[in-house]
C-alpha cells in the first residue's frame, strides 16, 4: 500500500517493503537532503531539501553505505576472479617479501640471553683479565674504565689457577681463544682459516658447539672442523691436513658448528694453540659459578682488573655511564630516506594494480548506473569502488602475510648458513612491522582504486544504463598540476644537490615522477592525434590508449617509474666504476711479484740468493729476484715501533685546512697553490713502506727510466735517499723523521737527520721514499729484511705463483702479491641485474594492460572481423597496445632516469668539491648495456603479446 498523498507535493509511485529493504542506500545523505539522483532528469523536491540528521545518524548512515559497499565489493572479487587473482598477486609479492624480511629480521635480532646462551653455552658468566690496575665496568661488562689515571692492558699470560683463585670456592673456569689464524698447505695453495682454542672434552666449553659427527678433539694435533671449513679444505673426519709452515700434519677428528659463526671454523686443543701462534686473541674464560653473581664478586674482580659478564646485568655499586635503558631513536635522515623511498615502491604498486580497477569499474558500468538510479549519489559510488581497494588490499596484504611469515619460517636454515652467518633466536615474528606492512597494502589498494573511484562518481548514467562507453573528458587541471610538480619536483632536487640534501633530493625525485603521471594522460591523447597517420592497427591502439586513459595512463607510468629508477642506478654504478677504475694506481710496475716472508719470527737475515733465485727461476722463467728491506729500530722493543717519513719544509706546508676550506674563495685559492695539490697518488695495489735500498731494487719497484735509475743509485750510493714528491726536495736535501715508540703510554721520541735528495720524477706517481743503507745508519735505524721483489718478463698466473710458494717453503715460508694491472669491473652483473628487473616490470605492465585492453575491446574486434579484417590483425592489435605501453613508458623512463642521475651525481660531487683534501668527481657515464636491455625489452613485450594472442575471435551482437 502506499502512503498518504500530499496534495503540495508531487506523486511518487510507492515502493515494495521489498524493494525498500532491499535497497542497500535507502538511508543514504541523498535520501536525506532530497538531492537529485545522479544522472536524474526529474524534478527536484518544491519543499526543498529535508533537515540533515545528526551526528548519529550521519554515522550510522555511513557505515551502512561502507557495509554494502564492502559486502558488493566482495562479490564482485569472486565474480571476476582472473582480475582478482591478478591484483591480488600484485599486492601480495611486495608483501611478501617485506614480510619475509620483517620476520627474518626479528628472529636474528637476538636478545642478551640468546647472544649469551649462543656464545657461551651453559657458562655462567665470563671473565677477562683485561687489565694490570682496578677498573670499573658497566653491568653487561662490555665497557670497562680505570678507576684512576691510565689503564695498563694486561700483556702477562693469565693461569688458570690465577682465575679460579678469584672465584668463589667451587667454582670452575676453561679458558677460550676466540681467534687463532689456522694456516694449512692444500696442493700448492695456503688456506688461512679462522680457529678457536678450546678443550672440547671439559662440559663447559663443550657445551659452546654441536658435535655434528666424528668426535671432539683430544690431542694436540687433532681439529675438529665446520661443515663449510671441510668443504674448503676437501678433507672428511679421518682426514689430515699439513700445516703451511711445514711442522706436521692436522688429523681431522670431528665436524662441529659453533652457533655464533657457521662459516669455515676450525677448533683446535689449548696445546694445539702453540703450533699456530704464539698468542691467542681475544681470550677470556668461562666459568661454572654454584651461585649467582654477587656485588662482593664484582668488586672483587674489578679490583684485579676483570670484567664479568652475565645473561642479567651483574650487581655492581658502581657508575656505568649509563642512566637505565635509552629509547634508541633512528637517525633523521636515515628514517626520511627510507620512508621517501618506501614511497616510491607503494607508488609502483598504486601504479600496476590501477589500470584492472579502471578495466573493472569499465566492466561493472551497468551495475553503478543502477546503484545511481537507485538513489545512490557520487559518495556512493566513490564508496563502492574504494571499497574494491579495501578488499583487495586487505585479501592481498593477508596472501603475502602468510606467505612471507610461512617462507621466513622454511627458509630459516638457509639464511642462518648463507645469509647471517649465525643461528636465529626463537621462532617468532614482528608484529608491529606485520601490521605496518599489511596497512600500507590496504593504503595501496584503496589509492589504486581512487582514480577509478572519482571517473565512476563523474559517469553519465543514461549511457551507463545503454551499455555504451563514453570516455569522460580530460581535465586541463591534470596536465596544469602535472607540470607543477615536474617544475616544483625539478627546482628541489636541484636544491637538495647544492645543499647535498637527500632527502630533499629524493622528494624532489618523487614530485617531479608524481607530475609525469599526472601529465601522461594528456601526452596520450597528443599521441594518439598522430594516429590518424598510422595504420589501422597502430591506429586504433593508439586510440584505445586514449579513450582508456584510466588504465593506459597508470600502465605506462608503472614503465616509467622502474626503467627511471633502473637507468638511475645503472647511470650512478656505472660511473662508480668509472671513477675507481680513474683512481686505480699499481703500487708496482704491472706484472711485478712482491714475496713476504711469513715465517713466524719473522727476523733474522734472508736465505742465500741464489738459492731463492734458482726455485723462483724454476717456476717463474727467467726473472731478477733482489731482496727488500725496511728501516727498523736498532734495539727494538717488542711492544715498540720505528716510523720513518720525509719532513716538507715549513714554506711548503699548505696553509689551507677543512674548516678554511669551506668557502667558495678559499677552495679557489688552494685548488691554484701548488703545495696543496700532491702530485702523488695514493697507491690501489699492495703497499710498499719506506725501503732501505742501494740502488738495486729501485727500478724493480718504481719503473723509472734508466737514466733516473742511475742517478738515484748513485744518490743512494752516495749515503742519501730518494723521494718522489718534489715537495721534500729543497736545495737538493730531504729531512727524514724517525719516531721511536716503546709501546707504553709514553709518548714516541723524535729525532730528524737531514740527507742528501734526488728526485725520482718517472716510473710510478707513487708517493715513496727510500733510504741507502748509509743514511738508515746516520738516523739511528737498520735494515730489516722483509722479502724479495721479483722482476718477470710477464704476469705470472696464479697456478705459478703458488708453486714458487710452495718450492720455497722449505727454505723460507713466503706469501705473495702480484701487481696485474686495473682490477676487472665487478658492476656488470649489477647493471644486467637491474636491467632485468626494470625488464620485468616492463613486460609484466605491457601484458596487463594489454589483456585487460583486450577484454575490453572484445566488441571492436568483433566489428572489425564482421567488416572483413583478416585474422592476423588481431595480433598486430595486441602488439600495438603492448607497444604503446612499453615504448612511451621506456622512453619517459630513460630521459626521467638519465636526468634522475644528473641530479644525483651533481650533488655527490658537491660534496666532494667542499671536501679537503679534494676528491675526484663522478663523471657521468651511460650504461649502454643497461639502456641496450631496456631497448630490447618493449621489443620483447610486443613480441609476447602478438604470441600470446588469440587471431580468431567469435563474431558477437551488438545492441547498441
Amino acid at each position: 500500500m502506499s502512503g498518504p498523498h500530499r496534495p503540495d507535493l508531487p506523486h511518487r509511485p510507492a515502493r515494495s517493503d521489498r524493494a525498500d529493504r532491499s535497497d542497500p542506500f535507502r538511508h543514504s545523505d541523498q535520501h536525506a537532503r532530497g538531492d537529485r539522483p545522479a544522472g536524474s532528469t526529474g524534478p527536484l523536491d518544491p519543499a526543498g531539501p529535508r533537515r540533515r540528521p545528526g551526528l548519529p545518524g550521519r554515522l550510522a548512515e555511513t557505515v551502512g553505505s561502507w557495509r554494502a559497499a564492502l559486502r558488493i565489493a566482495r562479490r564482485e572479487a569472486r565474480r571476476a576472479r582472473g582480475r582478482t587473482a591478478l591484483v591480488l598477486a600484485m599486492i601480495a609479492l611486495p608483501v611478501l617479501a617485506l614480510s619475509f624480511v620483517a620476520v627474518t629480521y626479528d628472529m636474528a635480532d637476538l636478545t642478551r640471553v640468546e647472544q649469551f646462551d649462543q656464545r657461551l653455552g651453559a657458562a655462567d658468566v665470563e671473565v677477562r683479565w683485561v687489565a694490570e690496575n682496578p677498573l670499573h665496568q658497566d653491568p653487561w661488562g662490555e665497557a670497562n674504565w680505570a678507576r684512576e689515571g691510565e689503564q695498563v692492558t694486561r700483556e702477562r699470560p693469565v693461569s688458570r689457577a690465577a682465575v679460579e683463585a678469584l672465584l668463589p670456592p667451587g667454582s670452575r673456569a676453561s679458558q677460550v681463544s676466540w681467534w687463532v689464524p689456522f694456516e694449512v698447505r692444500i696442493g700448492d695453495r695456503t688456506i688461512t682459516l679462522d680457529g678457536r682454542a678450546l678443550d672440547l672434552t671439559d662440559p663447559l666449553p663443550r657445551s659452546t658447539v654441536r658435535l655434528r659427527s666424528g668426535r671432539v678433539p683430544a690431542a694436540s694435533d687433532e681439529v675438529a672442523v665446520s661443515e663449510q671449513a671441510a668443504r674448503r679444505l676437501g678433507v672428511r673426519v679421518g682426514g689430515t691436513v699439513a700445516a703451511a709452515d711445514g711442522s706436521g700434519r692436522w688429523r681431522v677428528v670431528g665436524v662441529v658448528e659453533f652457533p655464533d659463526q657457521l662459516g669455515e671454523v676450525v677448533a683446535l686443543t689449548p696445546g694445539g694453540l702453540a703450533r699456530v701462534s704464539r698468542d691467542s686473541y681475544d681470550t677470556s674464560w668461562l666459568v661454572d659459578l654454584p651461585g649467582v653473581p654477587d656485588a662482593a664478586l664484582v668488586e672483587r674482580l674489578n679490583a684485579h682488573g676483570v670484567t664479568i659478564g652475565a645473561r642479567t646485568p651483574v650487581p655492581s655499586g658502581q657508575p656505568s655511564g649509563t642512566q637505565g635503558p635509552r629509547v634508541a631513536l633512528p637517525d633523521p635522515v636515515v628514517a626520511s630516506n627510507s620512508v621517501l623511498v618506501g614511497g616510491l615502491g607503494l607508488l609502483e604498486v598504486v601504479l600496476l594494480v590501477g589500470p584492472a580497477f579502471a578495466v573493472g569499474v569499465r566492466r561493472r558500468r551497468r551495475d553503478l548506473a543502477l546503484v545511481a538510479v537507485a538513489g545512490g549519489d557520487p559518495v556512493h559510488l566513490r564508496r563502492i569502488v574504494l571499497a574494491d581497494g579495501v578488499v583487495l588490499g586487505g585479501l592481498g596484504a593477508a596472501l603475502g602475510l602468510l606467505l612471507g611469515v610461512t617462507t621466513a619460517f622454511a627458509a630459516r636454515p638457509l639464511v642462518e648458513v648463507y645469509v647471517l652467518g649465525e643461528r636465529s633466536g626463537g621462532y617468532r615474528v614482528f608484529p608491529a612491522a606485520l601490521a605496518a606492512i599489511a596497512a600500507v597494502a590496504v593504503l595501496a589498494g584503496v589509492l589504486a582504486a581512487l582514480a577509478p573511484a572519482l571517473t565512476a562518481a563523474r559517469q553519465d548514467v543514461v549511457a551507463g544504463l545503454a551499455g555504451r562507453r563514453a570516455a569522460p573528458p580530460h581535465r586541463r587541471r591534470w596536465l596544469v598540476l602535472g607540470v607543477l610538480l615536474t617544475a616544483l619536483g625539478t627546482g628541489a632536487a636541484f636544491l637538495g644537490a647544492g645543499r647535498s640534501n637527500t632527502p630533499l633530493i629524493l622528494t624532489g625525485l618523487i614530485l617531479g615522477e608524481l607530475g609525469l603521471v599526472f601529465a601522461t594522460p594528456t601526452l596520450i591523447g597528443l599521441l594518439a592525434r598522430l594516429g590518424r597517420l598510422l595504420p589501422p592497427a597502430p591506429r586504433i591502439a593508439l586510440r584505445d590508449a586514449s579513450r582508456n586513459r584510466s588504465s593506459a595512463a597508470p600502465a605506462i607510468s608503472a614503465v616509467m617509474a622502474a626503467v627511471a629508477g633502473s637507468v638511475a642506478l645503472g647511470v650512478y654504478v656505472a660511473s662508480d666504476d668509472a671513477r675507481n677504475r680513474a683512481e686505480w694506481q699499481p703500487a708496482l710496475p704491472p706484472g711485478r711479484v712482491l714475496l713476504w716472508r711469513a715465517d713466524r719470527d719473522g727476523a733474522g737475515p734472508l736465505p742465500p740468493l741464489p738459492l731463492v733465485t734458482e726455485r723462483v727461476r724454476a717456476e717463474l722463467g727467467p726473472a731478477a729476484v733482489l731482496p727488500l728491506a725496511v728501516p727498523g729500530c736498532v734495539d727494538e722493543d717488542p711492544d715498540g715501533y720505528c716510523s720513518v717519513a720525509p719532513v716538507l719544509p715549513p714554506e711548503r706546508i699548505c696553509p689551507y685546512d677543512g674548516e678554511s676550506y669551506r668557502t667558495a674563495a678559499v677552495r679557489r685559492q688552494a685548488l691554484a697553490d701548488p703545495r696543496c695539490v700532491p702530485l702523488a697518488r695514493t697507491m690501489s695495489g699492495p703497499y710498499l713502506p719506506t725501503l732501505v735500498d742501494d740502488g738495486t731494487a729501485l727500478g724493480v719497484i718504481s719503473g723509472a727510466p734508466r737514466d733516473e735509475l742511475v742517478a738515484a743509485t748513485a744518490v743512494l750510493r752516495a749515503g742519501g735517499a730518494v723521494v718522489t714528491d718534489p715537495r721534500y726536495l729543497a736545495d737538493g736535501r730531504v729531512v727524514v723523521r724517525v719516531e721511536r715508540s716503546t709501546g707504553g703510554s709514553s709518548p714516541p721520541k723524535a729525532t730528524t737527520t737531514t740527507l742528501p735528495g734526488y728526485l725520482l720524477r718517472g716510473g710510478l706517481p707513487v708517493d715513496r721514499l727510500v733510504l741507502s743503507p748509509t743514511a738508515a745508519d746516520r738516523a739511528g735505524l737498520t735494515a730489516q729484511p722483509i722479502g724479495f721483489a721479483v722482476d718477470t718478463p710477464v704476469a705470472p698466473a696464479p697456478a705459478q705463483i703458488d708453486r714458487a710458494v710452495t718450492a720455497l717453503r722449505p727454505v723460507l715460508p713466503v706469501s705473495a702479491e702480484v701487481e696485474r694491472g686495473p682490477p676487472a669491473s665487478e658492476q656488470r652483473p649489477v647493471l644486467l641485474l637491474l636491467a632485468a628487473a626494470a625488464g620485468v616490470i616492463t613486460v609484466g605492465a605491457a601484458g596487463v594492460a594489454t589483456g585487460l585492453a583486450a577484454a575490453e575491446g572484445r566488441r571492436d574486434l568483433s566489428t572489425l572481423a564482421a567488416v572483413g579484417a583478416s585474422p592476423r590483425v588481431r595480433r598486430v592489435l595486441s602488439l600495438c597496445q603492448a607497444g604503446v605501453i612499453a615504448v612511451v613508458g621506456s622512453v619517459l623512463g630513460i630521459a626521467a632516469g638519465l636526468a634522475s642521475a644528473l641530479i644525483i651525481l651533481t650533488s655527490v660531487n658537491r660534496q666532494y668539491a667542499a671536501a679537503w683534501p679534494v676528491q675526484p668527481p663522478y663523471p657521468m657515464v651511460v650504461p649502454w648495456q643497461t639502456l641496450g636491455v631496456l631497448v630490447v625489452v618493449p621489443l620483447v613485450a610486443m613480441l609476447g603479446a602478438g604470441l600470446f594472442t588469440r587471431s580468431r575471435l567469435a563474431v558477437e551482437r551488438r545492441l547498441d
